[in-house]
C-alpha cells in the first residue's frame, strides 16, 4: 500500500483543478500546467482536493499510484509557489552572465558556453558566481540545472566546478609527503 498515495492533494484557495480525458490541469496564480494521466490509475477531483486510487492491486498500479500522487502535488506547488534551484560556480575565471535570451558561461575552456534559455524558465544570475533557476515546472528546472551543472561537474580535488547551492563535495586528500 502506497502510504503517499493514501493522501489526497489539497488544492489550495486561487487554484482550480479540471479532470478532462485523462488529462489533468491545474490553474493557479503563475499559470497553468497539465499532466497525462496513467491508466493505471484513477483520479478523481473533489471539493478542495485531487484523490488518486489504483485500478486494481497489480504491482505495476501500486507501483504508479505514488508516483502519479506526487506528480499532482508537483502542479499544485508549481502554480502556487514554484520551484528554484541556485547552482554556484567555484574556480578561477568560472564566470556567469545573462546576455539576452542566453546563458554565458566562462567554464575554462577556450570558448564560451551558451545555453539557450527554454520558454517557462527564468534564469538570473545576481552576481558572477551564481546561478538562480525559477520556473512552475519542477522537472523543467530542475533538467536545465543538470544540464549547466554537466558541463563542469565539481572535481574532488579543489572543489572546483559547478555545483547545487547546499550540496557536499567529498575532497580527497593529496599525496602525503
Amino acid at each position: 500500500m502506497s502510504r503517499i498515495g493514501k493522501k489526497a492533494v489539497a488544492i489550495p484557495a486561487g487554484v482550480t483543478a479540471d479532470l478532462k480525458d485523462n488529462v489533468l490541469s491545474v490553474k493557479g496564480p503563475k499559470g497553468t500546467l497539465t499532466m497525462g494521466v496513467s491508466d493505471q490509475v484513477t483520479c478523481s477531483v473533489e471539493e478542495g482536493a485531487v484523490a488518486i486510487q489504483p485500478i486494481n492491486m497489480s504491482k505495476q498500479a501500486r507501483s504508479h499510484w505514488g508516483m502519479q500522487r506526487t506528480l499532482v502535488a508537483n502542479l499544485v506547488g508549481g502554480v502556487t509557489e514554484g520551484f528554484s534551484k541556485v547552482l554556484e560556480l567555484k574556480g578561477v575565471g568560472y564566470r556567469a552572465q545573462i546576455q539576452g535570451k542566453t546563458l554565458k558561461l566562462q567554464l575554462g575552456y577556450s570558448h564560451d558556453v551558451d545555453i539557450a534559455i527554454p520558454e517557462g524558465i527564468e534564469i538570473k544570475a545576481p552576481d558572477n558566481t551564481t546561478i538562480e533557476i525559477s520556473g512552475i515546472d519542477k522537472q523543467k528546472v530542475g533538467q536545465i540545472a543538470a544540464e549547466i551543472r554537466r558541463w563542469r561537474k565539481p572535481e574532488p580535488y579543489k572543489g572546483k566546478g559547478i555545483k547545487y547551492r547546499g550540496e557536499f563535495i567529498f575532497r580527497k586528500e593529496g599525496k602525503k609527503k
